[in-house]
């Protein structure tokens, strides 16, 4: 009977840091797909652009997430300059810190899945679209972006349960989401099998739901929901 209490308190500890790690998972994502849009469109219409687009998604896919994180939330302040700017009230608070570190990791790996679903769009229904008459942006809005999205969509949903998971390292920065409260946790009672098992409960549950999520837009924007 202690040891179902014991769950029982720990997983609702664990739940009050279950806000923090959707809030984080959101905004990194929201910040992350404009930018990765952004990059697959210079990389697709410039070639200075995508040498750029390819030096940045070398740097985040090629370094830990981690040390990103780490070099934003520690490195930023060593700079004098940063910290006379109008960024460092930003750039001071962690959850800000996690969130742009999470955010620009997210658009490195976006950015080529993307470029995939841009690669796959077929050239029959670009040229469809210039046919009648649309304009380039038009093309890109009407034609190209929603079939590069249908395309990428189960590519980026792997990426979304990547994000979830990786908010965990938020915790390192003192933020006190689901991993974080886990640590506290285990500090005070070193119970560390119990509650690293409500916390991978927690994330598994969150991924399920993505997932569904995903399935279902997945089927919406196919064929057969069209």
């Amino acid at each position: 009977m202690r040891e179902l209490d014991f769950l029982g308190a720990t997983m609702l500890q664990l739940l009050g840091g279950v806000p923090l790690t959707v809030g984080l998972t959101a905004g990194s994502v929201a910040v992350g797909a404009v930018l990765a849009l952004l990059l697959a469109l210079l990389r697709a219409n410039s070639r200075p652009g995508a040498a750029l687009v390819s030096a940045y998604v070398f740097v985040f896919r090629g370094t830990p997430l981690l040390l990103q994180i780490f070099f934003i939330y520690y490195g930023a302040g060593q700079f004098a300059f940063v910290r006379a700017s109008v960024l460092w009230p930003f750039l001071r608070e962690p959850w800000c810190c996690a969130l742009l570190a999470l955010a620009l990791n997210d658009a490195a790996y976006a950015s080529e899945i993307l470029r995939g679903g841009f690669a796959a769009v077929p050239k029959g229904a670009v040229e469809a679209g210039r046919a009648v008459g649309m304009t380039r942006l038009l093309l890109l809005r009407r034609v190209v972006l929603p079939l590069a999205i249908r395309q990428a969509l189960p590519a980026y949903g792997n990426e979304l349960i990547a994000m979830v998971k990786s908010t965990s390292l938020a915790s390192l920065v003192t933020l006190m989401e689901v991993t974080g409260i886990a640590y506290a946790i285990i500090s005070e009672t070193y119970r560390a099998i119990e509650v690293f098992l409500c916390a991978g409960a927690i994330y598994l549950v969150l991924n399920f739901a993505l997932t569904r999520a995903v399935a279902v837009l997945e089927a919406k924007l196919g064929p057969a929901g069209t």
